[in-house]
């Protein structure tokens, strides 16, 4: 019988009075893992952190702020922008679409998007995935002083004048923004509905991911939203939106750290996708050259015994870190430009498991 963790009920939501970190976890205000996240308590924009043994919180704190002008804290409710770590939604709606038997992996991304050029036709739904299309990055053909919102339909239309690729298909690997928004067009083709809405029902409300939301303005809200911060001139000035932050399927769902708990959840079992599915996508099915990766997945980086991916966009930096064998995570989301917050991930995990490389 499969092992399935336990999702133990989250403990009530502390609400912090001043800026400082809150836990519900019972830990001491002064913990190693403060230690670590010191720089987000305080004044400026905050932090949520999240550490996952068998389904059950182990740490779950908040520092800092959610929004600095309405003085707002960020609480273990509070929904950041995932940004990349939007990816691993993404491929899974694919997969899901796949057992329903509304597509498979190997379907010419043409066939359900005809207006990509001619260059396009040996791109499957595979290299997408995996960052092995070739596809021209769609904020290199942008205009360089574009300032209205692109949608993903957007990035197709960019797309469709691009009569040429980085490589032909299969035969590289380059990170690609444009690939994943494509995905989300055909996960809307092949469903019926939305990217949006099919997230919200086919994986958000089974789950119980009661807040998390592709967001789309003027249509959607984010019900506890963080905003996004840069450090500029010194001061943390509001730079919570950019001419690509309306794009969903490369970066636009937002959720906090207790739905991303249930989403850790389902990846251990077959409530959402087959143990066949999530083979795939847990499968590095190609070389990257980035560090801290042997290989790329299905919206996943694969590095030793470790799932992972980041996430960055303007005024947001992510990741999630997951040690599947040792029913183990560590999640770490914050509104703010930096730092990349793999590196503090890794450290806070190796408090907890002490046979883990140490990270520098």
């Amino acid at each position: 019988m499969r092992r399935k963790p336990l999702l133990s009920a989250l403990s009530a939501l502390c609400l912090a009075a001043a800026a400082g970190g809150c836990a519900s976890d019972g830990a001491a205000p002064s913990s190693p893992v403060d230690a670590l996240m010191r720089d987000y308590a305080g004044d400026g924009p905050g932090a949520s952190v999240l550490v996952l043994r068998d389904g059950a919180p182990l740490l779950r704190r908040s520092y800092g702020y959610a929004d600095l002008e309405a003085r707002t804290p960020a609480t273990p409710d509070t929904d950041f922008r995932l940004a990349s770590v939007t990816k691993q939604f993404t491929a899974a709606a694919i997969l899901l679409l796949a057992q329903d038997g509304k597509l498979t992996l190997d379907d010419p991304v043409r066939r359900w998007l005809p207006s990509l050029p001619a260059e396009a036709d040996a791109i499957t739904l595979r290299h997408l995935l995996t960052h092995t299309s070739g596809l021209i990055d769609y904020e290199d053909v942008m205009a360089p002083d574009a300032t209205a919102q692109v949608h993903d339909i957007d990035v197709l239309h960019l797309l469709e004048t691009q009569h040429r690729l980085y490589f032909a298909p299969g035969t590289g690997y380059r990170y690609s923004n444009s690939g994943y928004s494509l995905l989300a067009l055909i996960v809307g083709r092949a469903s019926g509905t939305d990217f949006a809405s099919f997230l919200r029902t086919r994986v958000f409300a089974p789950l119980g991911m009661r807040d998390a939301v592709a967001y789309e303005p003027g249509i959607s809200t984010v019900p506890h939203r963080a905003y996004g911060y840069s450090r500029i001139d010194g001061r943390w000035t509001r730079t919570d939106q950019s001419s690509t932050s309306a794009v969903l399927g490369d970066g636009g769902v937002y959720a906090s750290i207790d739905d991303l708990a249930k989403w850790d959840a389902a990846l251990y079992d077959d409530r959402l996708l087959s143990d066949a599915s999530r083979a795939l996508a847990f499968t590095a099915h190609t070389k990257t050259g980035e560090p801290d990766v042997d290989g790329y997945g299905y919206g996943w980086r694969i590095h030793g015994e470790t799932l992972w991916h980041s996430g960055e966009t303007i005024g947001f930096r992510n990741v999630i870190v997951r040690w599947p064998r040792r029913h183990f995570t560590v999640i770490v989301l914050t509104n703010r430009d930096g730092p990349e917050p793999y590196a503090t991930a890794m450290k806070i995990a190796a408090l907890y498991l002490p046979d883990s490389p140490p990270h520098r």
